[in-house]
Parts: structure tokens; C-alpha cells; sequence
């Protein structure tokens, strides 16, 4: 089986129904996830593939398209990973980065190191952006700077790590259109760069798979605004036109694609503000590959669709987060409280067949997963959830459970709220419900005033990606704006050991912390499962949760 990938993560290849079956049938079913075995296969035609011809496929409005640094919601990465190709690839069975031969659709011929905390990146030679001009090391240098430099945007903290930064954002403001330069960060040769990071970390190469780490042309440094609407990448496919917005935004195949090219020519992919009408149009034919179905359409889903029914693990993570900026949720036993109140598995059994309960503040599939982690947080104890809540003095006035509409999250988010009721008392529940691209923003500017409902996606196979990501005091990603410097000091320690593995120890012990102090509730554990038409075959879906849309033959139009 082959695991490349446009994006060049390590593809995880979904069940297919029929595989499945047939597995349950006598032969050994293969599952993908945290024991490191693979998801069984892809999902097949009706009809003998050829190359060409144009799909469609599901995505919500996207918050931004551009920079690369601003783009870290999946939305608007989903279309990224179709205009970009990344430094390195991802394999998620060893946790490591492949760059080279082995990663045809990387751009990184070399990643090196002699003590893990100055790196030589040398590059492919070839490549090319959008508009014809070289991909070279200062396209790196220079996009990595511009996003380095904007501390309003989303993917600006994961240049934290390199030396130089924090002096830089200190000196530039949001509307910088020249920034400064990383002292951390400097061209060698055409193809070769040199990075310094503040301290050691082993990790570091799987973290420039992301993104923000993505280059720019010229033509976009010069002209930011001009590549807003229709950025110019470097990966197998090119924008055909510009963002179409609450539309659709097209890509066309990009023919001098220095990587495996396309089989499709080009990808519609349909933003949809309602997920049930994206799966109706599924179902009519009029959407080709869909990867985000109902949970309530999962079961019928399966028998719908038969073999182009595809369902595998997945690295997403739904969680509750807590306003900690509001004293109302300050004590962390009213957050313990909370979470003990919510009878996560009742919610997954009759609501949510693609999630199991979130035990622990790492997915599974990833190295440093412990079962049972989250403790007697995550264990559903409603006797011991409202004596907590009673010392912690309970919560005066309306509660308002905030979370992104169109995307399922209604019925489950209306079965918590009957949970506090019931097991809490709290008897006014209120909901607050906006689009994503409006829903962010609130989050960022801590304009939301009650729990909120968040998922996340790995960027690259570490817990130390969901825990800094998620709860390090200054990490753009910590809506709840909780801040323990014990936690931070175990995080840094984890990051500076010599490997992943010896990191582990240090990481384990800060989720410890997490578990104690709740900042947010661990909810569910995501299962992919998607589905896709008869104009299409080899669908695959990575553990990122994006398709692998280079692998997609049109085999009818």
C-alpha cells in the first residue's frame, strides 16, 4: 500500500466498508491509530480510472487563505494543502520527518543537525512557485519572516522557537508590510538555510511540516494584499480565478509540479455553511468527496455508500474550553465539576458513532498517550460533580454554551447543557452560535463568556503539539487563557530533551498538571469518516483529517 500524500503527512488510508466486512468475516482487520498498524485501503470506482477530469469536495468557509502563517484552522488548510508542497513529510507510524527521496512531495533534500538546535535545511533543486519563478532558501527566510513578524497571526507562536523572534515581533506592529529579520534565520546558498532556534529541540523537523512554515514568492511579499484572494503556491495544484467566498474556491493542476503530479485537473472545493446540506448534496451526486459526514447520517452512511464509504482513526480532539479570563471560572474545582457532570460515552453512544470519550489531553495516535489520563476529570461522577460545584459555590446567572454552527454540534452540545441541568442545577442554559469565521475571532479577542466548544487537528505526531498548542500560557491556540508556570517549565523540559521518546516523561507530568487544574474538558476522540461518489476512486483521508487530493481519479464526469 502506498502512504504518499500531497500533503506528504503520513496518509492514513481509511477502512473500507467492505474491507471491513470482509475482515469480520475470518481474515484480521486492519486498524489504523496508536498500536502504529495502518487503516485498511482506499475507496474504489465503479469504472477503470484515468487521469483528469475535475472534482468537487466539501469544505466550510475559511478564515484566511494567506499568509501560510495565518492559515492554522482546517478550513482554509484544507485548500493549502493543495497549493503548497511542505519541507518534509510526515510518517506517523515511527513519529518521524522523511524529507528527500523518500518524500517525493517534499521540497527538503536535507535536514541536519549536530546539536539540535542549529538546523541546515538544503532544498531540491527545480522547483518552482505558481508564476514560474525558482523556489529558493530565501523564499523560506523571507516567509518565515513576514509571518514571524505579524503577531496577529494565528500561526505566528510556532516561530517562537526561533532565535530572534520575540526582539522582532516587539518591534513590528500588526501592519508591518516590509519586516524585520530573525536573527535566527539565514540564507547559506540558493538551496541551502540555516536555522538557530532559542534551545535545543529534537522535534524540530516535525514541526516545519506545518503551514506557517509554508514559502512565498516574491510577487506576495511585495504585494500581500494582491495574494489574499488567490495565493501563489508551490505544490501540485495552482488557484483557478480567486476565492469565491461562502462559495467555492477552485484549483487547477499546476503542470510543472516538480513532485508526482495530479491525476485529477483540477479540485472544486464547495464551501458549505451547513454540513447536512453538503451531505444531501453528497447523496444527489452533486459533491464528489465529502470528510466531515453528520455523526447523525454515520449509520445510514455506512449501507448508503458501501465501499465508497471510508471510516478510519483519526488525531482530531473536541474539547469544552473555559473562559479562565472571566472569574466566574476561575476555581478549578468548578471547572473539575464541570467536566465530572458530563456523561461523555451516554453522548458518543446516541449522538456522536464517529467520536469515542476523551480520556486523556493527547489523541491516541500519538507516541505519549496514556489511557486514563484525564482521571477522575473525565470520568462521568455526577455525586461528586455537584458537591464539587456547591464548595466551589456554584454559578450565579445564565450559563451560555458557546460553539461554531453548521458543523453537527448542535444535538451534543444541547445533551451537555441537560447534563449540567440535571446533575448541576443550573437551570438557565443559553447557546451562542456563530459561523467559524466568526466564531474565531471571538475566541481570540476573549469575547466569549461561557464554555466553548473546540476541536484540534495534529500539525505533527507530539503531545507536546496538543499541550503547548492548547494550554501553554502563551500559545495562540490557548483560548481559555489559563496560565500555570509549572506546566510551562515541564513543557520546555520535555521539548529540549534529545529525542521525542526521552521527552515523554516531562510531558506526561504537565498533563498531570492539566488533569488537576481542568482548563478545558477533554470530550471526544474522532473517528474519520467520510464518503464519496461514483465519479470518483482512490479517496484517501489522512489523520489530519484532509484529503489526499493528488491521489483522486475522476473516472466519470
Amino acid at each position: 500500500m502506498r502512504t504518499r500524500g500531497r500533503t506528504q503527512r503520513w496518509v492514513l488510508l481509511l477502512t473500507a466498508l467492505a474491507l471491513f466486512a470482509a475482515a469480520c468475516g475470518g481474515g484480521e482487520a486492519a486498524e489504523g491509530g496508536g498500536d502504529g498498524t495502518e487503516a485498511a485501503a482506499e475507496g474504489g470506482g465503479s469504472e477503470a480510472a484515468a487521469t483528469g477530469g475535475e472534482f468537487s469536495a466539501y469544505i466550510c468557509e475559511p478564515e484566511h487563505l494567506f499568509p501560510p502563517a495565518n492559515v492554522t484552522e482546517t478550513c482554509g488548510a484544507e485548500v493549502l494543502n493543495a497549493l503548497y508542497a511542505p519541507l518534509v513529510s510526515l510518517d506517523l507510524e515511527t513519529s518521524e520527518a522523511v524529507w528527500g527521496d523518500d518524500a517525493p512531495h517534499a521540497v527538503a533534500a536535507n535536514v541536519e543537525t549536530e546539536d539540535q538546535q542549529t538546523w541546515t535545511i538544503t532544498l531540491k533543486d527545480g522547483w518552482t512557485f505558481h508564476d514560474g519563478s525558482p523556489v529558493t532558501a530565501q523564499s523560506y527566510v523571507d516567509a518565515w519572516n513576514f509571518g514571524a513578524a505579524n503577531p496577529e497571526y494565528t500561526g505566528n507562536y510556532f516561530f517562537d522557537f526561533i532565535e530572534g523572534k520575540a526582539e522582532l515581533t516587539e518591534d513590528s506592529s500588526s501592519e508591518a508590510a516590509s519586516p524585520g529579520e530573525m536573527s535566527g534565520v539565514s540564507v547559506v546558498d540558493d538551496l541551502t538555510f540555516e536555522v538557530t532556534l532559542t534551545e535545543p529541540f529534537s522535534q524540530w523537523p516535525l514541526v516545519i511540516n506545518y503551514t506557517a512554515f509554508y514559502p512565498m514568492p516574491q510577487a506576495c511579499l511585495d504585494d500581500p494584499s494582491s495574494c489574499e484572494e488567490a495565493p501563489i503556491g508551490n505544490g501540485p495544484f495552482m488557484m483557478d480565478g480567486t476565492w469565491n467566498h461562502n462559495q467555492n474556491v477552485k484549483v487547477a493542476r499546476y503542470e510543472d509540479y516538480a513532485g508526482e503530479p495530479a491525476n485529477a485537473d483540477g479540485v472544486d472545493f464547495r464551501i458549505y455553511a451547513d454540513v447536512n446540506t453538503a451531505y444531501t448534496d453528497l447523496q444527489a451526486g452533486a459533491l464528489d468527496v465529502m470528510d466531515n459526514l453528520p455523526p447523525e447520517q454515520i449509520e445510514a452512511a455506512q449501507s448508503e455508500f458501501g465501499d465508497a464509504y471510508l471510516e478510519g482513526n483519526s488525531s482530531s480532539y473536541t474539547y469544552v474550553g473555559f473562559p479562565i479570563y472571566d472569574e466566574k471560572f476561575a476555581d478549578p474545582q468548578l471547572r473539575k465539576a464541570f467536566s465530572m457532570a458530563v456523561d461523555r460515552q451516554a453522548i458518543t453512544d446516541a449522538i456522536l458513532p464517529d467520536q469515542t470519550p476523551a480520556d486523556a489531553f493527547v489523541s491516541p495516535v500519538v507516541a505519549g498517550y496514556r489511557e486514563g489520563a484525564c482521571g477522575e476529570a473525565c470520568t462521568y461522577n455526577p455525586e461528586m460533580a455537584k458537591q464539587l460545584f456547591d464548595e466551589a459555590g456554584g454559578y450565579d446567572g445564565t450559563l451560555t454554551l458557546w460553539f461554531n454552527s453548521g458543523a453537527g454540534h448542535e444535538e451534543w452540545m444541547e445533551a451537555v447543557s441537560n447534563q449540567l441541568r440535571d446533575n448541576l442545577g443550573i437551570q438557565s442554559i443559553e447557546f451562542e452560535t456563530l459561523d467559524f469565521a466568526q466564531y474565531l475571532p471571538k475566541l481570540e479577542s476573549n469575547e466569549v463568556t461561557g464554555p466553548f466548544r473546540l476541536g484540534w487537528v495534529m500539525d505533527y505526531p507530539s503531545p507536546q503539539n496538543y499541550l503547548q498548542n492548547l494550554l501553554y500560557s502563551t500559545a495562540g491556540g490557548n483560548y481559555t487563557r489559563w496560565e500555570n508556570a509549572e506546566f510551562d517549565s515541564l513543557i520546555d523540559e520535555g521539548n529540549q530533551a534529545e529525542s521525542l521518546e526521552a521527552g515523554l516523561e516531562s510531558y506526561a507530568a504537565a498533563e498531570d498538571i492539566a488533569a488537576e487544574e481542568v482548563p478545558h474538558m477533554p470530550m471526544f476522540f474522532g473517528k474519520v469518516a467520510a464518503a464519496h461518489s461514483q465519479n470518483v476512486s482512490g479517496v484517501e483521508v489522512d489523520a489530519q483529517d484532509f484529503i489526499n487530493v493528488t491521489e483522486i481519479e475522476v473516472v466519470s464526469q
